[in-house]
């Protein structure tokens, strides 16, 4: 399945009683793909993956997918412990996901051979496309990298690590391995910011977390970035997203949080996050209000 366009990753509403919303949910995923999103990524990271329970994660993967009605793919997130994660492929694949988004195994570090026979057994269990996201305890070498492509249910990487020479490497050792039909992605926070130097080394797809409160900020900057629009793309680069990278680092977890808290302030109200992930100071809420306000004066100028 070849990805075009911005991939929205949708944040999991939670309701006042800290249960999951379904119909918030699906008015979320509805909302992002009449914007014009390429792909939904759901129950990932900005998705809280990791504070979801097993019927949670299939829920929002079966919203995610009615909500779509068919109109672009959907895919959603698994990992953790391998017997978990193979449980949940199994439940992505009942729910009817075009694919999964692979996170890492949990807290403990394996050598490469192993996190390969982590992708491998985990990829067996389904006959879904499967996206392995590299990240903290689990980064591939380009040799592993190159075997993992070899995986003939993997058709693509997700870089969260943000290492571009590793990547320019991996890039080359995959295409080496597999050919030109392998799919990298750029998946660090706040993705825009590293667009123009992932795309250099062949990796020009991006998750945006942005889309998920702003979709007409990030589809300006993507339109800028596929059109060769730089002045727009610098002006967004230091008017927009500059300012929220300096944000977005003021805490821990607040490339969640801030995004959930962005979703809020266009009028979806999605809740809070859940622990151990706090939610923004209101003073960090009222800055992303005046970014958000900037970042539309640019693309509406």
């Amino acid at each position: 399945m070849t990805f075009h366009g911005v991939l929205f990753f949708p944040v999991t509403p939670f309701g006042a009683d800290g249960g999951l919303d379904v119909s918030l949910l699906a008015e979320h995923v509805t909302r992002g793909v009449e914007a014009g999103a390429g792909a939904v990524f759901a129950g990932c990271g900005t998705g809280e993956f990791h504070a979801l329970d097993r019927d949670e994660i299939q829920t929002v993967a079966r919203t995610a997918v009615a909500a779509t009605r068919n109109t672009v793919p959907v895919y959603a997130g698994a990992g953790g412990p391998l017997p978990v994660a193979v449980e949940q492929v199994r439940q992505l694949a009942e729910a009817g996901v075009d694919g999964v988004l692979l996170l890492p195994p949990y807290l403990v570090g394996g050598t490469q051979p192993g996190v390969v026979d982590y992708v491998r057994q985990v990829a067996a269990a389904t006959d879904l496309p499967v996206v392995f996201y590299q990240r903290a305890n689990a980064v591939l070498t380009p040799e592993a990298a190159a075997e993992v492509s070899r995986i003939p249910t993997v058709t693509g990487i997700k870089d969260g690590v943000g290492n571009l020479e590793l990547m320019h490497r991996i890039v080359l050792a995959v295409r080496q391995a597999s050919g030109p039909g392998f799919q990298f992605f750029n998946g660090l926070p706040t993705a825009e910011m590293t667009v123009p130097a992932y795309r250099g080394v062949g990796v020009p797809l991006y998750s945006s977390a942005v889309f998920a409160f702003a979709p007409e900020i990030a589809l300006g900057f993507y339109r800028a970035v596929v059109t060769g629009d730089d002045t727009l793309r610098d002006e967004l680069l230091e008017r927009f997203y500059a300012p929220l990278v300096e944000l977005r680092d003021a805490r821990p977890g607040y490339p969640v949080a801030l995004v959930k808290a962005g979703v809020r302030l266009r009028g979806l109200a999605v809740g809070g996050v859940r622990a151990p992930l706090t939610d923004p100071a209101p003073e960090h809420v009222d800055r992303l209000a005046e970014l958000i306000e900037e970042g539309l004066k640019v693309v509406h100028a």
